[in-house]
C-alpha cells in the first residue's frame, strides 16, 4: 500500500505539472482549431468595478479612454461597490469624456455589482477589468476581433507582468509564462478553463448571473458561456500591464483568493466535473482540479519515502524531496534580505502556492474568505512598452522595474 501510494502520488505530481502541459502541446500541434479572427466593430462596453481606488481610478479612465476604438461605439462605465473615499468623485470629473459612473452605496462584492452592470451595459460585447491594471492602446481591438467568429463567446487577453529582479518576482514570472503557455495551447485546441480577470470580453447576450458569493466570475462566467456550446479563447495580442507581485505576504493573499474561489467554484457547481456535462472536463481536472489536491499529494509523497527510507529507492526519493524543499527556503531566506540567486525564486514560489492553498482550503470550509477584496495599489508608473515584431510587446527593463 506503501508503494502504491508512493508511486501514485508522484504519478499524479508528474501529470498535473509535466504531462498536462506535453498533452495539452501535443493536441494542440496535432489537432489544432484556432479561431478565426477579423476586423469587426461591435458596440463595447468596458465595465470597471472599483472600490476605494481614488489614488488610481484617474489614471485607469485615461487609459481606457486613450483606447484605439471608435468613441461613439464605446461605453465606458466605472462602477464603484460602496467606495468611502473620493472615487465616485474623480470618476464624475470624466463624465463629460462619456464615462458612466454607477455609485452603488453598499459594498456587496464584484458579483453582485456584474450582475446590475452587465445587464444595463449598451455594448454587444462587455470587456471586463480592474482598476490596477492598464490596457494597451490596441487591446480592445484585438479582442473584439476574436469575435468575428460566431463560435466565440468569451475572449481572455495577455497579462504582461512587470517587476523586480527579487526571487519572489522571478518565481511568479515563471508562475505566470508557464500558465500562458497552457491558456494559448488549450485556445488553439478548443476553449481556455477561465480566463485572466485584468482582460477578458463577452457577448453580453450569453451573461448569466451568477451567485453575488462568486470569487472568481473570471472563471465561472466564461464556463458557463461554453456550457452554452460557445468557445472561450485566449488572445495574446490583447495586452494588459501590472506589476509582479515582489512580496511573499502580497502574493500569499492574492492567491489564497484565488484558490478559495476554485474550492467554491467545484463545490457550488459540481457540473464543472462531470464529462457529461463539461466538455472541458479533461482540461478542467488537469489544470485546476489535481493543482488543489498537490499539497496532499505532497505530503503522501514525502511521508511514504520515508516510511521507504531503508530502500533505495525510497531513500533516494525522500533525499530528492528534502533537497528541493531546503533549497526552497533558501529561495524564502534569500528573498527576505532582498538577495537573489538565479532560479532559486521558483522552488519557493511553487512551494509558498501549494502552502496558499492549505490556508484557501481552511478559508473555504470555515468560511472565512470574504466575498468583497481588498485594495492593491498599483505603483505610480508602469514601466513603459516597447513594440516587438508580430504586435506583441513586452516590459522595458530598466534598472529598477522588469
Amino acid at each position: 500500500m506503501i508503494e502504491g501510494l508512493l508511486w501514485g502520488s508522484l504519478l499524479l505530481l508528474a501529470y498535473t505539472y509535466a504531462g498536462y502541459p506535453v498533452l495539452i502541446a501535443a493536441w494542440a500541434a496535432f489537432r489544432p482549431n484556432p479561431p478565426r479572427r477579423g476586423a469587426v466593430e461591435p458596440t463595447v462596453s468596458v465595465v470597471v468595478v472599483a472600490h476605494d481606488e481614488a489614488a488610481q481610478v484617474a489614471a485607469r479612465l485615461e487609459n481606457l479612454l486613450a483606447l484605439h476604438y471608435p468613441a461613439e461605439r464605446r461605453e465606458i462605465v466605472l462602477a464603484s461597490d460602496g467606495s468611502t473615499d473620493d472615487t465616485v468623485a474623480i470618476a464624475r470629473g470624466f463624465e463629460a469624456a462619456g464615462v458612466v459612473v454607477r455609485a452603488f452605496p453598499d459594498r456587496r462584492g464584484k458579483a453582485a455589482v456584474l450582475n446590475e452592470v452587465v445587464p444595463q451595459a449598451k455594448g454587444e460585447v462587455v470587456v471586463l477589468g480592474d482598476c490596477r491594471q492598464r490596457f494597451e492602446p490596441a487591446a480592445l481591438r484585438a479582442l473584439v476581433g476574436c469575435f468575428a467568429d460566431p463560435a466565440v463567446g468569451a475572449v481572455s487577453g495577455e497579462l504582461v507582468l512587470a517587476g523586480d529582479e527579487s526571487g519572489v518576482g522571478e518565481g511568479v514570472g515563471f508562475y505566470w509564462r508557464y500558465e500562458k503557455f497552457l491558456r494559448i495551447r488549450e485556445s488553439c485546441v478548443d476553449s481556455t478553463v477561465g480566463a485572466t480577470g485584468a482582460i477578458y470580453a463577452i457577448r453580453k447576450q450569453g451573461f448569466e448571473p451568477i451567485p453575488p458569493d462568486t470569487l472568481l466570475d473570471d472563471v465561472l462566467i466564461p464556463m458557463r458561456i461554453v456550457r452554452q456550446g460557445e468557445r472561450s479563447i485566449f488572445e495574446r495580442a490583447a495586452v494588459a500591464h501590472d506589476r509582479v507581485s515582489t512580496r511573499a505576504e502580497e502574493e500569499f493573499t492574492r492567491k489564497v483568493r484565488t484558490i478559495a474561489g476554485n474550492f467554491q467554484l467545484f463545490a457550488h457547481h459540481p457540473w464543472l466535473l462531470s464529462p457529461a456535462r463539461n466538455r472541458l472536463w479533461l482540461q478542467t481536472w488537469s489544470h485546476k482540479v489535481l493543482r488543489l489536491v498537490s499539497p496532499m499529494l505532497l505530503f503522501v509523497a514525502l511521508a511514504a519515502s520515508a516510511a521507504r527510507i531503508d530502500q533505495p529507492a525510497g531513500r533516494w526519493l525522500f533525499t530528492l524531496q528534502v533537497s528541493f524543499y531546503a533549497v526552497a527556503a533558501l529561495g524564502w531566506g534569500l528573498g527576505r534580505s532582498r538577495s537573489r540567486v538565479p532560479l532559486l525564486g521558483i522552488p519557493y514560489v511553487f512551494c509558498l502556492l501549494n502552502w496558499t492553498t492549505v490556508v484557501a482550503f481552511w478559508r473555504f470550509v470555515t468560511r472565512r474568505q470574504r466575498v468583497t477584496w481588498a485594495r492593491s495599489v498599483l505603483p505610480p508608473d508602469l514601466p513603459p512598452t516597447e513594440p516587438t515584431r508580430g504586435g506583441e510587446s513586452k516590459p522595458y527593463v530598466s534598472g529598477e522595474a522588469r
